[in-house]
């Protein structure tokens, strides 16, 4: 592919780092970050190929402007919350655009956005939601009939040594949106919710011991795409045994639900980050093949690795793996001209992991 697709990465934690990175590295992207913090995208960018830096502030709609003289696809690595000033912003300029959010009531935003929109949109690509609805497509088209699918994601440390078993390896903002929020799942047949939190159950994996538990946007569009075609699907998050009772202490009995801010500074200075961490991705399926009832599972444990000289989490990899794959499926033309939403579920799997960024989430 040649040097020709002009994408602006819109926030440089560390998820936007990690897309730098990927996207640099292939050599067939210039590349823009923006963030509030220049020096910061300063520092980011050396030694990284194709990048220039840009002072943002998504408030000025000006600056917003001056991205879209440039880039023909935005890609949104920024707070949950700043993703629709975005979408606003861009989609109605026919700027192709991705984002990372796991925040239901956002996603839903944009979607009206996407009708009639004369650009790519694709919103909750990533890890999760994202690659996990991709594999349980993929595993759902080996049915003729799917009676259950669970997905279950976890980005956990290697190494735990604190109460709550777990470091901050993403951002503590969507960690805990996650947990507050309603989860959408399809129960019987009927889609509907379920309360955040709760469904705990526990599993072994490898000689591990983990507990999962109900965790909001997981599923992604999965729930609308296969509504009245199976009977149960549900997504809940992978965490270290104890994990999900404490956070349900902090979060309901201390009630820091109702003051997440003070939560998320508490945990930014109490808990370390890490990247030495890793990623658990399972997907079970059950249901009919050839008249028998069958049950089929998806696992993958991805790890951190060194990509063009600079050290990536199992979090950024397999997070940034999860766009930056149909992203340049995409705008290759490999699933063909798109235009207006695309679900991640859309993007065989497949095609994902013969992708040139979509191989670092398949376990070697």
């Amino acid at each position: 592919m040649p040097r020709k697709h002009k994408i602006s990465i819109l926030g440089a934690g560390r998820i936007g780092e990690a897309l730098a990175v990927l996207l640099s590295e292939s050599g067939d992207y210039d590349l823009l970050i923006a963030d509030h913090q220049l020096q910061h995208v300063e520092q980011l960018i050396k030694g990284l190929k194709g990048c220039r830096p840009f002072k943002l502030e998504v408030s000025d709609k000006n600056s917003l402007k001056k991205i879209a003289s440039f880039a023909n696809t935005v890609i949104s690595a920024l707070p949950f919350h700043l993703n629709l000033e975005v979408a606003k912003c861009f989609i109605p300029l026919g700027v192709n655009y991705f984002d990372l959010t796991e925040d239901v009531a956002t996603t839903n935003k944009v979607t009206q956005l996407a009708k009639n929109a004369n650009c790519v949109v694709m919103p909750q690509a990533g890890l999760a939601p994202g690659y996990i609805s991709i594999i349980a497509s993929h595993l759902f088209k080996k049915f003729y009939k799917v009676e259950q699918l669970k997905l279950r994601v976890g980005a956990l440390p290697v190494y735990p040594s604190n109460q709550l078993k777990y470091n901050l390896t993403w951002s503590s903002e969507g960690l805990i949106n996650e947990y507050l929020h309603p989860c959408k799942v399809i129960r019987d047949g009927q889609l509907t919710s379920a309360q955040p939190l709760e469904g705990l159950e526990r599993f072994s994996l490898d000689g591990s011991e983990y507990e999962a538990f109900n965790t909001s946007g997981g599923l992604g569009s999965l729930c609308e795409t296969l509504h009245g075609k199976i009977n149960n699907l549900d997504y809940k998050s992978i965490r270290l045994p104890g994990h999900r009772d404490l956070m349900s202490f902090l979060l309901k009995d201390l009630k820091f639900s109702k003051d997440t801010k003070t939560l998320i500074s508490v945990l930014e200075r109490s808990i370390g980050f890490t990247t030495q961490d890793k990623c658990i991705v399972l997907v079970e399926a059950v249901g009919m093949i050839n008249d028998r009832l069958v049950q089929e599972t998806f696992v993958s444990t991805i790890y951190g690795r060194e990509i063009n000289g600079k050290r990536l989490s199992a979090i950024q990899l397999s997070t940034a793996a999860g766009l930056a794959g149909p992203l340049d499926l995409i705008l290759s033309g490999k699933l063909g001209k798109r235009k207006g939403l695309i679900n991640a579920e859309e993007i065989p799997l497949d095609l994902l992991h013969k992708n040139r960024f979509g191989k670092f989430l398949k376990t070697e």
